[in-house]
């Protein structure tokens, strides 16, 4: 045999027992940073990588469970009504005295479980307004019915309750004040206008930092590109400014429900229409219902707020699109607590 061959063969035991442990160790690396695969949902065109996928390890930010609902009182044809009944009762006039006292039993366990009735209510004098958690209550009353009965287009059957903001909390742990973003170093130093200061209000993107204040405050147009070029009034054009405030808000939204941009886009052409998903027209009404509930009830209750209550420029909390979905695309995964507080659904 040949000598060469023969020292090729040779089997170096010191070095195959290294070789050895190197592989085992790799594995038990390996084997430490296997997980359960990530789910993908594909909902658009394929090859444009409209799929959305998400990682079961992370799960909710927050808890979407429902909590249990107190029993019904049984109907009684001809009963009672709250408006007839009990003083200064101005929304729930309609309502049985039975389902009243539950609706207001309940409500307490959804926003203010620690502190009970007075939270809202004066202990010696139920029908007072003293407090002004009563008459802020009473509003977000009327706007619940407000949504659930003039917002199907964005809520849907499913429709909205305390509890889809509150969850527990006297005040819903998502809302936003205006902020303008850090103050200039010097009267000499450029204006950041908000951004290159990464916030979580736009994940931590460099964009300007307040989106809200102009699209879901106010009705400005969310634009992105102007299609005419080199027009002459270009002000009233999308200005790059215009651009990224935009994505600042689209940051905020794909937070708010746990998607990316495909959620409601088509990747190889973001503005139109026509290659959109259906969600984009339900995520369309839904900004408009922000703005109309923040202008129609959020920002009117300002003068309302104690100071400790208002932001630092003096306004008070209001809605954006985290305050309801928080974290998830359906709120509460898209179970309706409405049938169990028909109450809450206003009327079409």
């Amino acid at each position: 045999m040949n000598p060469l061959a023969a020292r090729t063969l040779t089997v170096n035991p010191a070095r195959h027992a290294a070789r050895a442990a190197a592989m085992g160790t790799l594995a038990l690396l390996l084997a430490a940073c296997e997980h359960p695969p990530m789910d993908s949902v594909q909902n658009g065109y394929r090859g444009l990588g409209m799929v959305q996928v998400s990682d079961p390890r992370l799960g909710s930010p927050t808890d979407n469970s429902i909590p249990p609902a107190l029993p019904r009182a049984p109907d009684v044809p001809g009963g009672p009504l709250a408006g007839d009944t009990f003083k200064n009762v101005q929304v729930l006039k309609d309502v049985p005295v039975a389902e009243f006292a539950r609706l207001m039993a309940t409500m307490t366990t959804w926003v203010a479980p620690q502190q009970g009735c007075n939270y809202c209510h004066a202990a010696a004098d139920l029908a007072s307004d003293a407090l002004y958690t009563k008459v802020v209550a009473r509003r977000m009353l009327e706007m619940t019915r407000h949504i659930n009965a003039d917002w199907h287009s964005h809520v849907g059957d499913t429709g909205v309750t305390c509890y889809s903001c509150h969850r527990g909390h006297n005040v819903p742990q998502y809302v936003w004040f205006t902020d303008p973003g850090p103050a200039n170093a010097s009267p000499y130093a450029g204006n950041l206008a908000g951004q290159n200061q990464p916030a979580p209000s736009v994940r931590l993107a460099a964009l300007p930092n307040d989106p809200f204040t102009a699209y879901l405050g106010g009705s400005k147009a969310i634009t992105v590109i102007d299609r005419s070029a080199l027009r002459p009034d270009a002000d009233k054009g999308a200005s790059i400014k215009d651009a990224e405030q935009t994505y600042g808000l689209m940051m905020h939204i794909t937070g708010a429900l746990g998607v990316n941009c495909t959620f409601c886009h088509n990747s190889r052409s973001f503005f139109d229409w026509d290659q959109s998903t259906p969600q984009r027209v339900t995520a369309w009404y839904g900004i408009r219902m922000v703005r109309d509930l923040n202008q129609a009830y959020l920002t009117p209750l300002t003068g309302k707020f104690p100071p400790e209550r208002l932001g630092p420029h003096g306004d008070g909390p209001k809605l954006n699109c985290a305050t309801c979905h928080q974290g998830v695309h359906k709120p509460l995964n898209g179970v309706s607590m409405l049938p169990d507080y028909p109450e809450l659904a206003g009327r079409h």
